[in-house]
């Protein structure tokens, strides 16, 4: 017959005493958004000038 594990004793978690207010900085995805907004725009752009060109 297989032995069976014993699971530990349940683990109490320290509820900390003051609510945890979540401000997280958006900062750096605001600007890498606008970079490849900028950018889809741009190749956008380029792709409908060539296609003026090529027939």
């Amino acid at each position: 017959m297989a032995k069976k594990n014993k699971r530990p004793a349940a683990i109490r978690m320290a509820i900390p005493s003051a609510p945890v207010e979540f401000n997280p900085d958006y900062t750096n995805v605001k600007k890498d958004l606008t970079r490849i907004g900028i950018l889809a725009g741009s190749f956008f752009a380029v792709l409908i000038i060539l296609s003026f060109f090529v027939k």
